[in-house]
C-alpha cells in the first residue's frame, strides 16, 4: 500500500519503528504469554478447503472475504507454518485489502495490488501473482518464514518486517477478527486468544545493564511515577504533553544506555530546559532523552560512543523535578513517542 513506506512517520504517542530488523516485542509473565502463543494447536497448521466456504459471515466479513481467507490459510497449511502464522497473514490482509483482491492501491503512488497490498517491484512476483490470493499469500509467508524470532514478537511486528508498514502497530487492530475468522472456518480452537495481538511469548525480566535479544537494555530500575501523556505540570501548574516516562528510581542510583549510540548533547540548557541532560542518538531517526541528572550524575562526554546497558548516569532531581527520578525520553524522527510500549518492541519493560 501507499502507507507502506521505509521511511517513517513518527507521531505522539503511537511508537514507529525505524528498523524492522531492529525490534521483538512485549516481555510478559509466563501465564500472558502462554495465551499469546499457546504450545496445543496454535503449533500446528490448520485447514479449510476454499470451496467448502458457506455462505455466510465472521466478524463482518462475508462469503467473499472469507473464501480469500480461506486461500491464505491453506497458502500458510502448504508451507507448514503454524495457526499463528496463519492468522497473521490473515490478520495482515484483512489490514492491507479488507480480504478482497483488489486492483489498485490505497492512493496515488507505488503499484500495490491484490489481498496483501504487493508492490511490482520484483519481490512479489508478476501481476497474476499478485491478483490470485492464494499465490499472493504463499509470497508474503515465504517472507515470514525468513523471520526466525517471530514467536516471539507480537503478531502486527510480524506483520510489519513483511510488509515494512509505516506504522508497525497498524494491524494490531484486526488480530481479534483474524482469530475468529481463523477457528470460526477451521473449526479448530486455536487457542489464540482475542486481546492478544499485541503480546509474545517471552517471560524473560532484564536486570541492571542486561540486554535484550534485540540489543536493548532498561534505562533505570524503579517504578512508573508519571506516565508519557498529558498532564498539570507538578512543578509548573500548566497542562502540557509530558513527552516520556518517569522512573521513580532512588538518588543515584545508575542510569544505562537504553541503546548503543553516540552521545551528541550532555549538561543543562542542551534543549530541556535547566535540567542535566543526555542525549543519545541510535541512527535511523532515533534518539533516547535521560533528564534530571545533576552536574557530578553525567557520566559521559559529548560526542562519546556507548554500548547498550552501559553506565551512563547516575539518578538526580535537578531542574524541573519534585524528587529523583530518570525522565526517559524516546525521540523518532524529532517527535515524541511514548516509551512504555516502544520499549516493550525492543525487548524491554519498563517498571515492571
Amino acid at each position: 500500500m501507499d502507507r507502506k513506506q521505509l521511511g517513517v512517520g513518527a507521531i505522539i504517542a503511537i511508537p514507529v519503528l525505524v528498523l524492522a530488523g531492529m525490534f521483538g516485542f512485549i516481555l510478559l509473565a509466563s501465564s500472558a504469554a502462554a495465551s499469546c502463543n499457546p504450545t496445543g494447536s496454535s503449533s500446528a497448521a490448520v485447514s479449510i478447503d476454499p470451496a467448502s466456504v458457506p455462505d455466510t459471515s465472521i466478524s463482518g466479513y462475508g462469503h467473499e472475504q472469507l473464501v480469500n481467507a480461506a486461500y491464505i490459510i491453506e497458502a500458510g497449511k502448504a508451507q507448514n507454518l503454524s495457526a499463528r502464522d496463519q492468522t497473521i497473514g490473515v490478520m495482515t490482509a484483512m489490514g492491507e485489502s479488507g480480504l478482497r483482491v483488489i486492483d489498485y492501491g490505497d492512493a496515488v503512488g507505488p503499484d500495490s495490488r491484490g489481498l496483501f497490498q504487493q508492490r511490482d517491484n520484483g519481490a512479489w512476483g508478476s501481476y497474476a501473482d499478485r491478483m490470485d490470493p492464494f499465490t499472493s499469500a504463499k509470497n508474503f509467508f515465504k517472507k515470514l518464514a525468513t523471520i526466525p524470532d517471530r514467536d516471539s514478537l507480537a503478531p502486527t511486528i510480524v506483520a510489519h518486517r513483511v510488509q515494512i508498514n509505516a506504522d508497525p502497530y497498524y494491524y494490531e487492530k484486526y488480530w481479534d477478527a483474524a482469530v475468529a475468522v481463523v477457528d470460526g472456518l477451521t473449526g479448530v480452537k486455536t487457542g489464540l486468544n482475542a486481546g492478544t495481538g499485541n503480546q509474545v511469548c517471552s517471560s524473560t525480566v532484564l536486570g541492571n545493564g542486561e540486554v535484550s535479544a534485540q540489543g536493548w537494555a532498561l534505562p533505570a530500575q524503579g517504578p512508573i511515577s508519571s506516565p508519557f501523556g498529558m498532564r498539570v505540570s507538578p512543578v509548573s501548574g500548566v497542562l502540557k504533553l509530558h513527552a516520556g516516562v518517569d522512573i521513580a528510581g532512588s538518588c543515584d542510583s545508575p542510569i544505562y544506555a537504553a541503546q548503543a549510540g553516540t552521545v551528541i548533547a550532555t549538561g543543562f540548557n542542551v534543549g530541556y530546559g535547566g535540567n542535566g541532560t543526555i542525549i543519545i542518538d541510535h541512527g535511523g531517526g532515533v534518539q533516547t532523552v535521560y533528564l534530571h541528572m545533576y552536574s557530578s550524575g553525567i557520566l559521559v562526554q559529548d560526542g562519546q560512543k556507548v554500548t547498550a546497558g552501559q553506565q551512563i548516569g547516575l539518578i538526580g532531581s535537578s531542574g524541573d523535578s519534585t524528587g529523583c527520578h530518570l525522565h526517559f525520553q524516546v525521540m523518532i524522527n524529532d517527535s515524541p513517542t511514548d516509551p512504555v510500549p516502544f520499549m516493550k518492541a525492543v525487548g524491554v519493560t519498563i517498571g515492571g
